[in-house]
């Protein structure tokens, strides 16, 4: 067998503290190098030699299964199987309570009951327990084990079976809970077919996704999800990219346009070439991408490793110290010793432990189901404590396309003007050209009549060229200032289409002007509402960088109301700029499209890519990658992170203060296995619980409302 590392699919992994002793037991097969245990998705990556027999006895404790198909979907067994020890264990302890109702001689059997139940019931947790006792490993099992078979010495057999059962209880919901925690992975694994239809050796055949190669052709009816990514070759369809983008609306596709496996074809039959191999595709990588961010552990999922690791140790000093110090002065043995086991009890870091992860797992799949993808915790985080963004103009907080607003002509042959204009940009290979043709052709303007001759295009200025013998020049108004100079009507428009944010495009001669075509970029429908929705949420500076002209900028910046503009900016004072700010004033996120603001991206405390869908080089350099084109999931990315936060410091103080107040009921002695155990059990279940409300922060919530009233209003005028 090879010594790659080999990823397998694991079920039944409950808890943390169960992850790590399966990752430290599978470390300890001769032959495995190294072994990383992903909690979150469920997942075991395994470097050297090992069977699947081996890895799975490594896990025995825990009844954990491998599965050799990391993306294999887990198989549900109904809840009597999986919980069958459980099961048994409860109705054992509900005879031994029947039993102890007679007589004294039906003591011993009860007491027999009692053990069956605590030995058929605890299996798992004493297989755990023990080895880490010989291994001097101190967790919640080893805990457990200790304070049961304790409680059993000192013939509380009723306490320890009860002590027993809730804590498999605890564990079982705890799984449940995971499982939800999960769901969002497990959607998206089941997104994508696993056979698609292709056309091989001449006729149509449907094979597994596994079989197809790269230029196959990929047939798709209308109501069929996509097996691949791939490019469309014939057919019009309109499709549903919510699974990989988020977007609400279905979006028209036509001829050579990218598709995404997992999308769905609405109405229409489309031949598509693949692109890409199955564990290429575009959702594959989605799902891989998250699986790593849940595996990556947070600041304050480290701290709390870190502190649970001295806490454990302390918690069986105290219990200790109780067990044995008050009998030196007097005190009953078996009533502190008692009492020191149940400090051992409720002193179980499982709910302090599982408190931070479970709301990292939900919350990055609750935003990947939404089209956002976080790269980790550690993002996550990040932006919850943001004050500040900045953003790209061209693309993000705008279309990234200019379109004509206005046009002032300047001779009397309105026709000729803008005929000679399209004639002319016709010619020519500059951005803006293509936004006059299309003005032009909304215009139903006909230059095929119009001869060019002598074409030129000066670069940085403009284009010349003659008609009908005569030479024409279009360009800025800086190219054509000698013509411009004498005319205080021509430079009295230029100076208000400019102080409008506008960019100026004139035809003319060297003797006049004839035509003058403003341009914007117009901004994006949601750009204002998102920067004003940022603002409520507490972000206190927004910037937008842009390489365009002052004025252009500081106008849309008044539209869309950002705290601050920096103009006139190249990519690298982009990147200066972010680098300055961060070390002057601290953490700021980038908000580009991915490709030419890469290394702002890269150096910003948060790189926020936008529409990276299928876009390779922006979901591997972004910390967050927004999927879909969607500038309103940016609000959404911010409170969800916002509530992650509070959510893990509300379950940190939970866990924290249930156990400290639970501690004090030693003092009169109050404290029972039973109120420990509750304490524990219940402490686990309600910050997972906690964490689960993630799921229900929804990405439309915030704007559908809003958005359906501009779209009123639009359609009211």
């Amino acid at each position: 067998m090879s010594e790659e590392q080999q990823i397998y699919r694991v079920e039944g992994i409950s808890c943390t503290n169960c992850a790590k002793t399966f990752e430290n037991n599978i470390k300890h097969i001769e032959g495995v190098k190294d072994a990383e245990v992903n909690f979150g998705a469920s997942k075991v990556a395994v470097t050297g030699v090992a069977t699947v027999a081996e890895i799975e006895k490594a896990g025995s404790f825990e009844g954990i299964k491998v599965v050799n198909n990391p993306n294999e979907k887990q198989k549900k067994e109904p809840f009597w199987i999986r919980n069958h020890r459980l099961i048994i264990a409860a109705a054992l302890i509900i005879a031994g309570f029947f039993t102890s109702l007679f007589s004294d001689t039906a003591d011993l059997v009860t007491t027999l009951l009692l053990a069956l139940a605590i030995l058929i019931g605890g299996l798992t947790l004493f297989r755990a327990g023990l080895r880490n006792l010989t291994r001097l490993r101190f967790d919640m099992n080893t805990l457990m084990t200790i304070a049961v078979i304790g409680a059993a010495i000192i013939g509380e057999w009723m306490e320890a079976a009860i002590v027993v059962i809730l804590f498999a209880i605890s564990e079982a919901l705890e799984s449940y809970s995971m499982d939800k925690a999960r769901s969002s992975i497990k959607q998206l694994m089941g997104i994508a077919p696993k056979n698609a239809t292709i056309l091989k050796d001449g006729r149509e055949q449907t094979v597994s996704i596994d079989d197809i190669k790269i230029g196959d052709i990929m047939f798709v009816k209308p109501g069929e999800k996509l097996a691949m990514d791939g490019i469309i070759l014939k057919g019009f369809s309109t499709i549903n990219q919510a699974p990989i983008t988020g977007e609400s609306i279905p979006v028209e596709k036509q001829l050579h346009d990218e598709v995404y496996a997992g999308t769905i074809n609405h109405d229409g039959f489309l031949e598509i070439k693949v692109t890409k191999k199955a564990a290429d595709t575009t959702i594959a990588r989605i799902v891989h991408l998250v699986e790593d961010a849940q595996a990556e552990r947070a600041p304050s999922q480290a701290f709390i490793d870190r502190f649970a690791s001295y806490y454990t140790p302390l918690i069986i000093v105290i219990a200790a110290l109780v067990a044995m110090v008050p009998p030196l002065f007097g005190g009953a043995w078996l009533d502190w010793v008692y009492q020191g086991l149940a400090v051992l009890v409720v002193g179980c870091p499982c709910a302090l432990v599982v408190s931070t992860p479970v709301a990292i797992v939900t919350a990055i799949g609750n935003a990947a189901k939404n089209g956002v993808l976080v790269k980790g915790g550690l993002y996550l985080e990040q932006i919850g404590s943001l004050k500040t963004i900045a953003f790209d103009k061209t693309g993000t907080l705008t279309k990234g396309t200019p379109v004509v607003t206005d046009t002032k002509f300047f001779t009397e042959d309105h026709d000729k003007a803008l005929r000679y204009l399209a004639a002319m940009e016709n010619k020519s290979q500059h951005p803006l050209a293509a936004s006059i043709l299309d003005y032009a052709l909304e215009q139903n303007v006909d230059f095929s009549d119009v001869e060019v001759n002598d074409f030129t295009t000066i670069p940085g200025r403009g284009i010349k060229a003659k008609i009908d013998g005569v030479e024409f020049l279009v360009g800025s108004p800086k190219f054509l200032s000698e013509t411009v100079e004498g005319d205080e009507t021509i430079k009295t428009s230029i100076v208000q289409y400019q102080e409008d944010g506008k960019t100026i495009m004139l035809l003319g001669t060297r003797k006049e002007i004839l035509l003058a075509v403003a341009m914007r970029d117009e901004p994006r429908t949601e750009s204002k509402y998102v920067i004003r929705k940022l603002h409520e949420l507490g972000i206190k500076h927004s910037f937008m960088l842009t390489g365009d002209h002052p004025k252009t900028a500081e106008a849309l910046s008044g539209e869309l109301g950002v705290t601050d503009t920096k103009a006139g900016l190249l990519p690298e004072d982009k990147l200066n700029f972010i680098k300055k700010y961060d070390k002057e004033y601290g953490n700021i996120a980038m908000v580009g499209d991915g490709i030419n603001d890469t290394p702002a991206l890269a150096a910003a405390t948060v790189g926020i890519a936008m529409g990276t869908a299928g876009t390779d080089s922006a979901l591997e350099t972004a910390d967050v990658a927004l999927m879909g084109d969607d500038l309103k999931k940016l609000p959404y990315t911010v409170k969800l992170s916002r509530k992650a936060l509070s959510i893990i410091k509300q379950n940190v103080a939970f866990s924290i203060g249930i156990k400290l107040l639970a501690l004090l009921l030693v003092i009169p002695g109050w404290l029972t296995l039973w109120i420990a155990i509750f304490a524990d059990m219940g402490a686990t279940l309600l910050v997972t619980l906690n964490a689960l409300r993630l799921l229900k922060v929804n990405a439309g919530e915030e704007n559908n409302t809003e958005l359906s009233a501009a779209k009123q209003m639009k359609q009211a005028i």
